[in-house]
């Protein structure tokens, strides 16, 4: 947890460095943010005899005066200085959407037909709605003949500019575990469930900061999408990356944690998908052992598409 609030506060600051101002942030985070400063305070308060409130608020109990002039003064639990505006998200961060288009694409080649299913999305009206000016819906990219298909969440920042998934610091991963397996990212798909960034409020300097995660409603409308570039592609197998891509193909209410299920095999259209980590949770938790549970995943996949897995690789990221 320390790591991880370390790592905040330098991103805040580099931010800061940039004009930024403010932040947002949701009400579930601050609910987070909350509790953990709520558990600090009261392990703080334990270890001095302060009362929860005092710690909280930085000040000493009455009754928790030093016994002794050698005894070390309590302890006083002291907030981070505030340096950013943080401004709640409001729970309504979408309208409410049509229903979902039903699609349906030419005869034709694989080309042709991937073709029209791209001018599809770049037409339809609720996509360019949900697109920044200057920024571009997202299609998957790769082989149209590919064994594989992996499947993610959502555009991010740099995936909304060059409209293309997965280009950012976690597609950058994702590539790399791609050629672990000997492939190369040409010989793979790679789409998304959504194919606009899901939308936050904007900066002072009119920037989104941050991503959320696309809300059941936004995923059903593009999954039509998805669905169709299954269909084009015709892959033997799906990797599904992370619980939001999980939940958009079999719904939310089909695990509780990702770790229920991650490395299991399921069944939609008709294609047997793999439930792994996300590349970013590898980002987030860069040890050996959070690389090899998702190498495991991949392992399976590697088997099950009949590809040459080498001792070498079959040993990656296994503690030494």
């Amino acid at each position: 947890m320390r790591a991880a609030l370390n790592a905040l506060t330098d991103e805040l600051k580099r931010l800061r460095s940039t004009g930024v101002k403010s932040v947002m942030v949701s009400e579930e985070s601050l609910a987070t943010l909350h509790k953990v400063v709520r558990a600090r305070a009261q392990g703080a308060a334990a270890a001095v005899g302060v009362s929860e409130e005092a710690a909280v608020q930085g000040k000493k109990n009455v009754s928790a005066e030093p016994s002794s002039k050698t005894d070390a003064a309590p302890a006083r639990y002291e907030s981070p200085p505030r340096k950013f505006t943080v401004k709640p998200i409001a729970p309504e961060t979408t309208a409410t959407l049509p229903p979902p288009p039903k699609v349906v694409l030419p005869a034709g080649d694989k080309q042709t037909r991937w073709n029209a299913l791209l001018q599809l999305v770049v037409d339809d009206p609720v996509c360019k709605a949900h697109v920044r000016p200057g920024k571009k819906v997202v299609l998957g990219v790769g082989s149209l003949d590919a064994r594989i298909f992996f499947c993610g969440e959502a555009p991010g920042a740099e995936e909304e500019v060059q409209g293309e998934p997965f280009v950012g610091p976690a597609g950058q991963l994702l590539t790399k575990m791609i050629q672990g397996m000997g492939l190369k990212r040409s010989d793979v798909y790679i789409g998304n469930i959504m194919n606009w960034r899901p939308q936050l409020p904007l900066s002072a300097n009119g920037v989104q900061i941050g991503n959320r995660p696309p809300s059941a409603e936004e995923m059903a409308y593009c999954l039509p999408y998805l669905k169709a570039q299954i269909e084009v592609v015709n892959p033997e197998i799906i990797v599904a990356l992370g619980s939001t891509a999980v939940q958009g193909l079999f719904g939310s209410g089909t695990f509780k944690t990702l770790g229920e299920i991650r490395s299991q095999w399921k069944l939609f259209a008709e294609k047997p998908v793999m439930v792994t980590y996300h590349p970013s949770y590898i980002l987030r938790n860069p040890t050996n052992r959070s690389k090899r549970a998702i190498w495991e995943d991949l392992l399976k996949v590697m088997e099950r598409a009949s590809l040459s897995i080498s001792e070498k690789q079959q040993n990656f990221f296994l503690d030494k």
